[in-house]
């Protein structure tokens, strides 16, 4: 699975999520740390990438609908620390079936994963 890990996220999930055998990248990586969400957004959709994030502007069913892009995973921990978050993030990626997200709006919590897919 292609993914692209938000700033907000802890670098090292791209070597441990390419352990599991998923193409991941980061903004930092691409240079555009402190850039917009919009232009964190279009390179995601322009590569193909599922985006981890924790930021709620990502957050809008209305605006990022299920089905028009390649997917989103909003991570929500009540204490989001850089190992709690790498954590919950790898926790995921070796439970859950992750590329059922593709295109796909994802809320990650403490305990619980809810998924909103596209229209039949």
């Amino acid at each position: 699975m292609k993914i692209k890990l938000d700033e907000n996220l802890p670098a090292r999930l791209v070597a441990a999520l390419a352990s599991l055998g998923h193409d991941a990248d980061t903004v930092g990586r691409e240079g555009m740390k402190g850039g917009t969400d919009l232009l964190v957004w279009e390179a995601a959709q322009h590569a193909g990438r599922l985006l981890i994030t924790q930021d709620l502007d990502f957050a809008d069913i209305r605006r990022f609908a299920p089905g028009t892009h390649h997917g989103i995973l909003l991570v929500r921990l009540r204490a989001p620390g850089r190992k709690a978050l790498f954590e919950r993030i790898m926790y995921l990626f070796e439970q859950e079936d992750a590329a059922s997200w593709s295109r796909c709006f994802a809320v990650a919590t403490d305990w619980k994963v809810r998924v909103r897919r596209p229209p039949a």
